[in-house]
């Protein structure tokens, strides 16, 4: 029986062509020419409209979405189409579902379906029943073949032999072994990586860093089998995928990650997940040179879980603006839940527990002010780094000649590179045929892109290399070892940044544990070697003066009020490592407000005269003598004087500086004349 009608030849024919994988389309030529082979076998069966749809060549039919496909499921609808060409069945569908909905449709509007073998009618029984046959085998081809694919793989990466394409900084080497390139500027570069990564401890900080230096860093173009690789500027996702790589750590993993299939909205959505480390398929360690060691890679990926700000509420997140020292390493220890720290004014900060904010209708398990805390804990580590203070200040010294040395070689290796580039642009150049402009025009705007680089290259190595002449001087280096024998003056000078202090406490510490017991505070340490360290203090009651708590600090400020003024006072008591109640270092308006809350009244100028009292200086212009003897004389008990504290001024009273300069001119004869002064003045 002859399927085939007149009602057929009015409508078009339709020629679906597809291969699965772009490598089949630019391989597997002959597929395509049998395929598109059935433009010639339709005309030959009596159709003169013919329609081509070869929009899905290199897609899979594995339920993804291909608009060929679409499209002529929508000229079906339409009734425009009278048969459909395919070389087999496969190449309409891989999977049930589109399978059937193309059966479906041509039955509905009485289109055929032709393959190289046979015309077949979805409105026949008999045709029916075979198509859907063919389809269930295609199916079930597709299934098998994508198993034994999968086992193939699995084994294969079992051996840690699957090298489908090398990270940045290696290459496949003999028998698909992973070798470190060659290329000593890529090397350096991924080194510099880690360095400044250990250095500066966050992804986004390497990246700003690398970002100022104008850093360039290698990526990978084109396919695997003809991939360059080109310089381009540092961006942030690059550094991230450097850093998280493990096999930049020597090891070998497959099975990273995985694929979640979703029906949203009607459509089936794929998302690429990454898994757990320990869920990974396979984990190979030592299975070439690494960069780093394994250890070294642990710990950059614990350091970039813990700075992911969006799961702050289960991690303590990265280093942020703020003066608040421990935010980030506080946890509740009742509810478990993080401290957040608030600031309700300026230079006021709090810490309180987010389980209150999580829970309104709960009361705040732990809230306390944080300025002693900070203090405490600041102590702490103060008391762990004095030892240390000489090592660490010869080690950033050796840090800053280090840091503008790494910037030198990179833009040495990066001059490198842009000279061969010129030589290899002039050798195009020198080749090809003066006369032949289409091309030598091309090859010199090359040549002169170069040119330009190696020139813009040279002049920054110049400004690098000048600054290197200007090395940090031997006072500079004096002054930054005098810091370090006097740690807590560094830590307390008021321009370093509170984030290189947050940043050195979350080197120290895992995290510290916060409690509240009645009308104390406790505050555990856990510090990164295991050790643990419980340090407490009093809540500030209500009312009580944020700035003096101490009788004996208010009894000291009333004294240095009567000879000192505000600015004066603030500095003796920071000298002397004394803290306001909520830990804060003094300034004069925080001794201006300890005054008036205690009707202490401020000192005015000659009111120390009018009381008879002197300082060592004008004692020693009494005198005759250096402030140095006066210092002497009252050690020795000789000129009474008394200080108000430590590092205070001496006052001595002017009656018995007079009583004493009376003393000393009885017990000392007046000196006789000098003979040759006389004869000298006879003359």
């Amino acid at each position: 029986m002859n399927k085939i009608t007149a009602d057929h030849f009015v409508r078009r024919a339709c020629v679906y062509v597809r291969q699965s994988t772009p490598d089949q389309v630019r391989h597997n030529l002959e597929s395509q020419r049998r395929q598109y082979a059935l433009v010639d076998h339709a005309r030959n069966l009596g159709w003169e409209d013919i329609e081509v749809i070869d929009e899905d060549l290199g897609m899979s039919g594995s339920g993804t979405r291909r608009p060929g496909f679409e499209r002529l499921l929508r000229a079906l609808c339409d009734g425009q189409v009278g048969a459909v060409f395919s070389i087999e069945a496969s190449r309409l569908a891989r999977n049930g579902r589109d399978w059937h909905t193309l059966l479906e449709f041509c039955s509905v509007v009485g289109a055929l379906l032709i393959d190289a073998e046979a015309v077949y009618d979805p409105r026949l029984p008999n045709d029916r029943l075979l198509l859907g046959m063919k389809g269930t085998i295609s199916e079930m081809e597709v299934a098998n073949f994508r198993e034994r694919g999968q086992a193939a793989l699995r084994q294969k990466a079992q051996r840690g032999a699957l090298v489908q394409r090398v990270a940045i900084g290696y290459i496949k080497g003999a028998d698909d072994r992973i070798e470190k390139d060659p290329d000593a500027r890529i090397q350096s570069t991924i080194d510099l990586i880690f360095r400044k990564f250990a250095e500066l401890g966050s992804v986004r900080q390497v990246y700003f860093w690398l970002d100022r230096q104008q850093i360039q860093l290698p990526v990978a173009r084109g396919s695997r089998e003809a991939g360059e690789i080109v310089w381009l500027s540092a961006r942030y996702h690059s550094v991230l995928s450097v850093l998280r790589n493990p096999v930049y750590a020597g090891a070998y993993a497959y099975g990273k990650s995985k694929v979640i299939t979703r029906l949203e909205a009607g459509q089936k959505v794929q998302r690429q997940v990454r898994r757990r480390r320990e869920d990974w398929a396979v984990l190979i360690l030592n299975h070439h040179e690494g960069y780093i060691d394994w250890d070294v890679y642990q710990s950059n990926q614990t350091m970039i879980a813990h700075n992911e700000n969006a799961k702050s509420y289960a991690l303590r997140g990265a280093v942020q603006h703020g003066e608040a020292l421990l935010a980030g390493l506080l946890r509740c220890g009742h509810c478990g839940a993080k401290l957040l720290a608030q600031y309700p004014r300026p230079h006021v900060i709090r810490y309180q527990c987010s389980g209150h904010a999580l829970n309104p209708n709960q009361t705040s398990c732990v809230l306390f002010g944080g300025l002693r805390a900070d203090r405490l804990v600041s102590e702490q580590l103060l008391q762990c780094l004095t030892p240390l203070g000489i090592d660490a200040a010869m080690a950033a010294i050796a840090a800053l000649d280090n840091a503008s040395d790494g910037r030198i070689h990179q833009k040495e290796l990066a001059l490198k590179q842009a000279r061969y580039e010129v030589t290899h642009a002039r050798r195009q150049y020198d080749a090809v045929d003066p006369s032949n402009r289409l091309v030598a025009t091309e090859l010199e705007r090359r040549w002169n892109k170069a040119l330009a680089a190696e020139a813009e290259l040279e002049g920054e190595l110049a400004v690098l290399e000048d600054d290197r002449e200007h090395p940090i001087t031997d006072a500079q280096k004096r002054e930054l070892l005098d810091f370090a024998r006097d740690i807590p003056r560094l830590w307390d000078n008021p321009h370093n940044s509170p984030e290189y202090k947050k940043r050195l406490l979350r080197i120290a510490l895992k995290d510290i544990t916060a409690t509240s017991e009645g009308e104390t505070i406790r505050l555990v340490l856990h510090w990164q070697g295991g050790d643990h360290t419980q340090v407490e203090f009093p809540k500030l009651q209500t009312g009580q003066h944020r700035y003096a708590t101490d009788h004996d600090l208010v009894e000291t400020v009333r004294k240095l009020a009567r000879i000192q003024s505000d600015a004066r006072i603030a500095s003796i008591l920071n000298k002397n490592q004394r803290r306001t109640a909520h830990g804060q270092i003094w300034t004069p308006i925080r001794v201006c407000s300890v005054r008036n809350h205690h009707g202490i009244p401020v000192y005015s100028e000659g009111e120390r005269q009018a009381r008879g009292e002197m300082s060592v200086r004008e004692v020693a212009d009494v005198l005759g003598v250096t402030p140095t003897t006066i210092f002497r004389l009252i050690q020795l008990n000789q000129l009474p004087a008394t200080q108000a504290c430590v590092n205070a001024p001496w006052v001595l009273c002017r009656e018995g500086v007079e009583r004493y300069s009376d003393e000393r001119n009885r017990a000392t004869p007046p000196s006789p004349p000098d003979s040759s002064q006389c004869l000298f003045e006879i003359q």
